[in-house]
């Protein structure tokens, strides 16, 4: 059943809730550069480049979809991992397609995904003045610093809503819950009466927006608990467990002591203070060998550190998944990222190592203070725990993981896409008969 329409105002301060939380605003000028510069007349550039690139780009990008996307029911995906999270969907249902925006950036997946077209959110920019202001009443000098956020925010939510009136898809399926494009068309589909659900693939943070689909499939405990922190939730819930792991749970890691230790980066890790450890480490455990992942969307140069450590290994995100590194390691050393998560699931020692001192990011997943990982809070800490587990590595970690994954210890361990499929599946053939 559609639902009512929702001014422009609470509307955006709606679809960028993350963009203007306390833990956002205070992100390093070095984690914000490749999205948001501290410097507004970069923001101002940035802005006019999507314009030219994006907006007016759009016009002459020509759509050709796979699939028919009519009486569908949508996958919408933001990311790789957004694909990697909900792909399996299509084989469970012959009538799942999956969904993204016209210029969106799905990493090696971006040929096979079908678009939705974004050519009219041109229209809609006579908004920004009053979007501006109007948010500028409500969050204060955060509208000016994060002016091009609003900027690239306006016309999602109409584009998307046309889009649904043209398709009409039984349902969306998210594996995002806060970006803009994704809360756009989340408000969209509420406008609409389209049935939404939402199948985590990351952990989760207590900054995120409340759950607000009709349908939500967790990972496990912790993410209930976080999500309840955020605030109310509205419709129904069920634990799952993590479908993306179900490959590799039974190649868990079964060396009694650690020889191989991967480090996971990312934007927030400042880089002298990574080279900086790896120096260390490379000095105090010369009979260990290190291998280093940054993000995939790291875009710095490594090349210093390559020339400085020759002996350093390297795994890329783009072409390599995580579960596949993790396999080849029984170490990772890492500050915040749910890639600790995903080591422990495959017993492999996790180590919680900060790089920058952001006190509103310390344990931002709460993996350390839960007991997940260990923690070191200084380079000889993190030397003298590795040497430990390079005497002795427990074979029982991945018990530490069953707070977060719902099926781990339990006869449906391995088995979380057929208990996501099947929940999906009973909803949606409800959903569709009421319709």
């Amino acid at each position: 059943m559609p639902g009512p329409e929702i001014p422009l105002i609470p509307r955006l301060r709606n679809i960028l809730q993350l963009r203007f939380t306390d833990i956002f605003a205070a992100l390093s000028p070095a984690a914000l550069a490749d999205i948001s510069p501290a410097n507004p007349l970069k923001r101002l550039a940035r802005v006019l480049g999507y314009a030219v690139l994006r907006l007016v780009g759009n016009i002459f990008q020509p759509i050709k979809n796979r699939d028919d996307l009519r009486s569908k029911v949508w996958l919408y995906v933001v990311s790789a991992n957004n694909y990697d999270a909900l792909a399996f969907l299509t084989e469970a249902r012959a009538d799942a397609v999956l969904v993204a925006g016209q210029a969106k950036n799905i990493g090696r997946y971006n040929a096979v995904v079908n678009r939705l077209s974004l050519r009219r959110k041109l229209l809609y920019y006579w908004q920004f003045p009053m979007a501006y202001f109007g948010l500028r009443r409500q969050v204060g000098p955060r509208a000016t610093r994060f002016f091009d956020f609003i900027f690239y925010a306006i016309g999602y939510y109409e584009v998307y809503r046309r889009a649904l009136r043209l398709y009409r898809p039984r349902a969306v399926v998210f594996s995002n819950d806060h970006n803009d494009d994704t809360r756009s068309l989340l408000l969209a589909c509420r406008a609409e009466g389209v049935p939404t659900a939402y199948v985590q693939h990351a952990s989760v943070s207590t900054n995120f927006p409340p759950l607000g689909f009709d349908l939500s499939l967790l990972e496990g405990q912790d993410a209930l608990d976080k999500y309840r922190h955020c605030g109310p939730i509205t419709g129904r819930v069920a634990l799952v467990g993590m479908p993306k792991a179900d490959a590799y749970l039974g190649r868990r890691n079964t060396a009694p002591a650690v020889r191989r230790v991967g480090m996971a980066c990312n934007i927030h890790d400042p880089l002298p203070a990574l080279t900086d450890t790896l120096l260390f480490l490379n000095r105090e455990l010369p009979e260990l060998t290190f291998t280093l992942r940054p993000h995939p969307s790291d875009g710095r140069d490594f090349g210093p550190l390559r020339q400085l450590l020759p002996a350093l290994q390297w795994s890329d995100a783009r072409k390599e998944n995580a579960f596949d590194f993790l396999l080849q390691q029984d170490a990772l050393v890492a500050a915040d990222t749910s890639t600790h998560l995903e080591a422990v699931m495959l017993n492999v020692a996790s180590i919680y190592y900060r790089f920058a001192a952001n006190p509103l990011t310390d344990d931002y997943y709460g993996y350390a203070a839960r007991g997940l990982v260990e923690r070191a809070d200084s380079p000889t800490a993190l030397v003298a725990a590795l040497r430990r587990y390079a005497q002795h590595k427990p074979a029982d970690l991945y018990q530490r993981a069953a707070y977060y994954n719902a099926t781990l210890g339990t006869s449906d361990e391995g088995h979380s896409r057929e208990r996501t499929a099947s929940t999906l599946n009973d909803w949606l053939n409800e959903m569709i008969s009421t319709i």
